[in-house]
């Protein structure tokens, strides 16, 4: 299997390659050049397996084992997920009779992104190592330097997953005072030496545009040799496929008779990678009904499934709603508004994104499946490249992009999406609190709970509803305690609160502060601390 860039499709590149580079020299991400099909009898050759068996199967479609040998593959995976506190690492809950719940937040940082960026730094360590090995005696080793933006789950468990690792350095940007305490000081209170948060003054689409700046800047790129953390690297998309399959199996276990029944997986979404996950999933033959994409009021994935339009700012807004101090439409209170970036500040703050980077790679297949059908498939692919060239340049240029009717069909087939405000969600909190299931939901979870909701009323008897459970509830101790405030029974420090977060917001921190969302600024950061010398906490 080799890997191209959804926006020139000439140069191959294989796996070891692709997780390396991260993002594309032209700025394009990284997708397989076929998805492959399912074995023939995957239905009973792996409805048994485990998480870690799932893993090996699904993950060596997509790797020769020319690459990584199966036993190698193996080990790795064993390693990465060891250290989730779940045996079936991401279980499946049931809320009520077709409600269920995918806990995604039983790894290391309580949060989805553990299970793609433990098997990550795992594989940037088990890559390098062996590069290193093939060195001669003297020789300089090979060095890695992380970089990646975090809205604020991606940072801990990147952190975690490469902290004290040989031969790599991590900067992690964050947006200061758009993470909630609880997500800061996962990332801060880690004072590993090859350890370094950045807070930027800024968006979390700030900290996304510096980081896809440095990798495109092939000089600092080849000096420093970048790799990326965020869900722009392709090993991130295919760890997460997995947990589609093992909810797969384990709901059909659940229901009496499986074969009737229709899933539907809805999934909150801010950056589009663990929903394009499933799409994977879906492409390889996994049965499964559209994939529902909840966003909160950051909606320009919501508003694309309604008009066609991937636009920064919704053009069909009233002018005098963007404002500082415009509410939200169903919003609680101000809270929501936009700042001048157009970014509204919500509940649900790992959403809080004004452009989804992995939308690109739907688009891409979306683009390619309207090609011109008597092309052959190598011209079909450049093709659609092009169209994904022209179309990213748009929305860099213009702040938006508008797509042909047919490609906005093909995008509903597979796909629906609803907006939640933080009214809706604080609703969507209490609601599963006090129903039987006795469920404490952080917000981005209820986002999809809610979108969930909406859409039950028109699905047919046979559908059962997973909802992507993407964080711990305490880690957003704010929104959980307000919604429950009004709740005799509950109790945030005996219902929700884990040991392993008693104290965190007391430990030493460890953070650089960079004064305005600028590329160069970050530069020095990285150029000062990537080597060993360099004083630790200071501004830039």
């Amino acid at each position: 299997m080799k890997y191209f860039s959804t926006r020139g499709a000439d140069q191959l590149l294989s796996f070891e390659e692709t997780v390396l580079a991260g993002l594309a020299p032209d700025g394009g991400l990284y997708i397989p050049e076929h998805v492959p099909s399912l074995p023939e009898n995957w239905k009973m050759a792996w409805k048994d397996h485990s998480f870690v068996d799932l893993s090996v199967e699904v993950l060596s479609l997509y790797i020769s084992p020319e690459e990584i040998t199966r036993a190698e593959l193996r080990a790795l995976v064993e390693k990465s997920y060891s250290t989730f506190r779940h045996p079936d690492v991401t279980p499946l809950k049931k809320l009520d009779e077709k409600t269920y719940v995918l806990e995604l937040f039983h790894g290391p940082t309580f949060a989805f992104k553990d299970v793609a960026l433990q098997l990550l730094g795992n594989l940037f360590e088990f890559f390098l190592k062996r590069r290193n090995a093939r060195k001669a005696p003297g020789e300089k080793p090979e060095k890695l330097t992380v970089v990646g933006a975090t809205s604020g789950d991606t940072g801990s468990a990147a952190i975690y997953g490469l902290r004290n690792k040989a031969n790599i350095s991590i900067f992690i940007l964050h947006p200061k005072g758009r993470v909630s305490p609880i997500q800061e000081a996962q990332m801060t209170t880690v004072t590993d030496a090859n350890v370094h948060n950045l807070a930027v003054q800024g968006t979390f689409d700030d900290c996304q545009d510096i980081v896809k700046s440095l990798f495109a800047d092939r000089e600092f790129n080849a000096t420093h040799r970048l790799g990326a953390v965020n869900s722009i690297n392709w090993a991130r998309i295919l760890a997460q496929t997995v947990y589609y399959f093992l909810s797969y199996f384990h709901l059909r276990r659940s229901v009496p008779n499986p074969d009737e029944v229709e899933i539907q997986y809805v999934v909150p979404t801010g950056n589009f990678g663990d929903i394009l996950a499933g799409y994977y999933a879906k492409r390889m033959g996994l049965p499964m009904g559209r994939l529902g994409v909840a966003t909160n009021a950051n909606d320009i994935l919501a508003r694309f499934w309604k008009s066609g339009a991937y636009e920064k700012v919704d053009s069909g807004a009233d002018a005098g709603a963007v404002g500082a101090s415009a509410p939200v439409v169903g919003g609680s209170d101000g809270k929501q508004a936009a700042d001048a970036s157009g970014v509204r500040e919500t509940l649900s703050p790992a959403m809080d994104i004004l452009v989804s980077s992995n939308f690109e790679r739907l688009l891409w297949y979306l683009a390619f499946e309207g090609a011109a059908q008597g092309e052959d498939a190598t011209a079909r692919r450049r093709a659609a490249s092009a169209t994904i060239a022209d179309w990213m340049g748009k929305v860099k240029s213009d702040g938006r992009v508008q797509v042909p009717v047919s490609v906005l069909e093909l995008a509903r087939r597979d796909f629906f999406a609803e907006r939640v405000s933080d009214g809706q969600t604080l609703e969507t909190i209490k609601y599963y609190f006090n129903s039987d299931a006795h469920y404490v939901a952080d917000p981005h979870t209820a986002v999809g709970l809610r979108a969930a909701r909406v859409v039950s009323a028109q699905n047919p008897p046979q559908v059962r509803q997973i909802v992507l459970s993407t964080a711990h509830p305490a880690k957003f101790s704010e929104a959980v305690t307000r919604a429950l405030q009004s709740a005799p029974s509950f109790d945030f420090e005996r219902d929700v609160l884990p040991p392993e977060f008693k104290g965190l917001l007391e430990r030493e921190r460890r953070v650089i502060d960079v004064e305005a969302p600028q590329v160069d600024l970050v530069k020095k950061v990285v150029e000062r601390f990537a080597e060993p010398a360099g004083e630790v906490g200071a501004s830039i």
